[in-house]
């Protein structure tokens, strides 16, 4: 039985209306994106000037910071909300808040993928403990992001004498995805896909909310030739397909089944790392894992110490995580952060974050944009610009051992690195360890609450949060603790003990004394 129509891509796009809310799905670097619709939405609203006044709502980052993904519907007139939990890949979008020409808001990624679900069910929006005491917080900012946002997402709520976020349901006119193959029936597989994401929790809240369904497939397969365990969206959720032959992995790779976990490759490349200041940072956090760990690696340097554990030869000493989903394999970083080669297991991305929400993490290693004197920090809204946190929020509150990674400034930093010791050259202009953070995307008491270790590394210092606020527990040797340290910093840290001198054979380039 079918009721699913196999269309053409200017069909899926005269699908969406004016004013509609539209759920899209997607990784960075072209994961799971649906980006013939999208194109065919955007070629359709400069031709027609329909449709108008959407509201996008999407968990992690997409696009490709140019042209494809979400900035595909950054145009004047074509929407006029965008819910999203990670902005960096469309700066056009970015740009559109900044000026007030959306209404931006951001909620933790984890929240968005677990919301809809939520939503799916018929059930009062999330109910969870994630965002308390950062930005999403309706006691500061409800997840706004721009004087255009106005309106209430996010409520406060008690329960057993617990606080809580309530995250209000928001029901899906459209929703955008992607699979590998759909059946005559409209059964979609995502076998060749190099991760699962929340494509099954969108597709049923459109569905349950009186939305439509659309796929973009690589191909159509006759009736029944679909095993039932590779069919992940049943056709009953599924109103149309469009077939596209020429759909990618991602946007620069065509397929690679081992990246899809279709089949495992042996002796995979291991690239090396360049020695700078990122190589230094990561090696210094590469100490603090656990034989045994669950870990998880955010984007940015945190997933230069993937590469570490990969050129030791340490991986299966751990489990590593990311929240796509994906468990195990080697991660891939950049636009490809997302991917993994030879992944061990693929689990819906809701699902994820239940885990990681419920305290499955023993170690994260995430990245920094800003840190305060109370040991929060920032990372969703730097210089103006809305930036998002993707899943950086569910997992840096949750995990137990927090390690955030990061120069100790920006901006023109110039140093030398090398015979056991850093030498500064240049200070950045930009100063990273302020008074006060911008913005709260993790709490520092949030953290001393709930009992978390939390470490802050930097390649000139190391710092460690108590319940006196940020302590300076180590400087790297050649530096200067007043000059290179003290003084660079918007606040005085806790400095209890004499502070340790970090292992200079991180400042060598082989990473081994002489």
């Amino acid at each position: 039985m079918t009721g699913v129509k196999f269309i053409s891509p200017e069909q899926a796009a005269a699908i969406v209306s004016d004013d509609s809310t539209v759920g899209l799905v997607g990784g960075g670097g072209g994961l799971v994106e649906a980006s013939t619709l999208h194109e065919a939405i955007e070629r359709r609203f400069l031709e027609t000037g329909y449709p108008r006044n959407l509201t996008c709502i999407h968990a992690l980052g997409i696009g490709d910071r140019q042209r494809r993904g979400m900035n595909r519907f950054a145009h004047t007139g074509m929407t006029r909300r965008v819910i999203g939990g990670h902005w960096i890949w469309s700066p056009r979008m970015q740009q559109m808040a900044k000026d007030n020409e959306i209404e931006a808001y951001i909620l933790p990624g984890g929240v968005i993928m677990q919301l809809m679900r939520e939503v799916a069910a018929g059930r009062p929006g999330l109910i969870t403990h994630v965002g308390l005491g950062t930005f999403v917080d309706p006691r500061q900012d409800g997840g706004r992001m721009n004087q255009a946002a106005k309106a209430d997402l996010t409520e406060l709520i008690s329960i057993g004498g617990r606080e809580y976020i309530r995250y209000l349901p928001i029901p899906i006119s459209v929703a955008l995805l992607r699979g590998s193959y759909a059946d005559e029936d409209g059964n979609i597989s995502l076998e060749e896909e190099p991760a699962n994401l929340d494509i099954y929790a969108m597709a049923a809240a459109a569905h349950n909310t009186g939305g439509k369904v659309i796929f973009q497939v690589k191909g159509k397969v006759p009736r029944n030739s679909l095993k039932a365990r590779e069919v992940r969206i049943p056709g009953a959720l599924v109103d149309a397909v469009v077939i596209d032959p020429s759909q990618q992995q991602s946007y620069d790779l065509f397929y690679d089944d081992a990246l899809s976990g279709e089949a495992y490759r042996e002796n995979i490349k291991q690239t090396s790392l360049s020695f700078s200041s990122r190589l230094v940072i990561a090696r210094r956090a590469k100490k603090e894992l656990v034989t045994g760990s669950v870990i998880n690696f955010g984007f940015g340097i945190p997933d230069q110490v993937a590469k570490l554990i990969a050129l030791d030869g340490m991986a299966e000493s751990y489990y590593q995580t990311i929240e796509h989903g994906t468990y195990g394999g080697q991660l891939l970083d950049g636009d490809l952060f997302g991917y993994a080669q030879n992944p061990t297991c693929m689990i819906d991305g809701p699902s994820q974050f239940d885990f990681y929400s419920g305290g499955g993490l023993d170690i994260a290693f995430l990245g920094f944009g800003e840190i305060d004197q109370h040991g929060n920090v920032n990372v969703s809204k730097l210089a103006g610009n809305t930036v998002g946190p993707g899943g950086f929020i569910d997992i840096a509150q949750n995990a137990r051992t927090v390690i955030f990674c990061g120069t100790f400034d920006t901006g023109g930093t110039s140093v030398e690195i090398g015979a056991g010791k850093l030498l500064i050259k240049a200070n950045g202009r930009i100063t990273k360890l302020v008074k006060e953070v911008a913005q709260i995307t993790f709490s520092g008491q949030q953290a001393l609450v709930h009992g978390q270790r939390v470490i802050y590394v930097t390649e000139r210092a190391v710092f460690a949060l108590t319940k006196n606020g940020v302590a300076l527990i180590e400087i790297a040797p050649g530096v200067d603790l007043q000059n290179d340290v003290l003084d660079r910093m918007g606040f005085a840290p806790q400095i209890d003990t004499v502070p340790k001198i970090m292992d200079a054979s991180l400042f060598y380039e082989n990473g081994d004394l002489p």
